[in-house]
């Protein structure tokens, strides 16, 4: 049996006055939503009954928003999940190198979202995949993911508003002889390429902060924090100052020790956008960046 995803409050004397698609608009319900809502098959139901959102709450009333059913543009897929959080509103999981975050058109099949949407249609979940924060194919680590459009639109406000943060940890060819520094260049699209991107004057601001972990013969072992979040970031800033990442073929950088850029998503923060919980998840690197930091460092 498949189930829409809902919101449900109890009305108290603060709120008690104001009309529904105010009470809404101050949850975060967009106007998108609740027009939605309205015209696709959700409801707004007062104590059991269904009602406009020009009703005037009550204090004691319960109040029920239930979302329009979503259809995923892509078919489900039994590909196992590695998941370190689930709760009604979201999940954390850990993406493995190798695998898409979205179908593409050289891979339609096997991605992250392909798994969610077969994860969901076991769960009996009417959902498609919201992924919130994003990893390239070849980059490992932690995946946000909101179970729900409106789920998917807190979080994209609080992306704006940098309260999503994200640390990486990354294998950078050759020594960086800062221990910390901030790389900011703006980033645009490549002219001759689809995929690539530079560093141009006309391109979007971006900021990336490092900080060394240690350093090896060929290599410098990096933490990495966003200020912004634009397409191939550390990739570009990385291969910009002339370190590009270990593995990184499209920007220049040594695939002779590891065949896949040497990144990985390794630990996320964010306040809960219903319960207000701050939480903190983790995920320890992959087997191949371990293996080539257990080298003796020449420092």
């Amino acid at each position: 049996m498949t189930e829409c995803f809902y919101l449900q409050w109890d009305i108290d004397e603060n709120s008690g006055g104001l009309l529904i698609k105010e009470f809404l608009h101050n949850a975060g319900i967009s106007r998108t939503a609740l027009t939605d809502i309205k015209f696709k098959g959700g409801k707004i139901l007062v104590n059991g009954k269904e009602e406009n959102v020009r009703y005037r709450l009550i204090a004691g009333d319960v109040l029920k928003v239930i979302f329009p059913p979503e259809n995923p543009s892509f078919e489900g897929e039994d590909i196992p999940l590695n998941i370190i959080y689930e709760d009604e509103f979201l999940l954390v999981v850990v993406k493995p190198a190798g695998m898409n975050t979205i179908p593409s058109r050289e891979h339609p099949n096997g991605s992250l979202a392909n798994a969610l949407v077969g994860y969901y249609n076991k769960m009996g979940l009417q959902a498609t995949a919201h992924i919130v924060t994003r990893l390239d194919r070849e980059t490992s680590g932690i995946v946000l993911i909101a179970k729900h459009r409106h789920v998917h639109h807190l979080f994209s406000m609080m992306q704006r508003n940098r309260e999503i943060n994200r640390t990486y940890e990354a294998l950078a060819g050759g020594w960086i002889i800062n221990d910390k520094g901030s790389i900011r260049a703006s980033i645009g699209r490549k002219e001759d390429s689809i995929i690539e991107r530079e560093v141009r004057e006309d391109g979007q601001y971006a900021c990336t902060h490092y900080q060394v972990i240690n350093r090896f013969r060929e290599y410098t072992h990096i933490e990495l924090k966003l200020e912004t979040g634009r397409t191939h970031q550390i990739r570009v800033h990385m291969s910009y100052i002339g370190h590009p990442l270990l593995g990184d073929d499209l920007y220049g950088g040594d695939t002779s020790l590891i065949k896949r850029q040497a990144l990985h998503c390794k630990k996320i923060q964010f306040t809960h956008p219903f319960t207000r919980e701050k939480l903190i998840f983790t995920a320890p690197l992959p087997e191949d960046m371990l293996k080539l930091i257990m080298a003796d460092p020449q420092t």
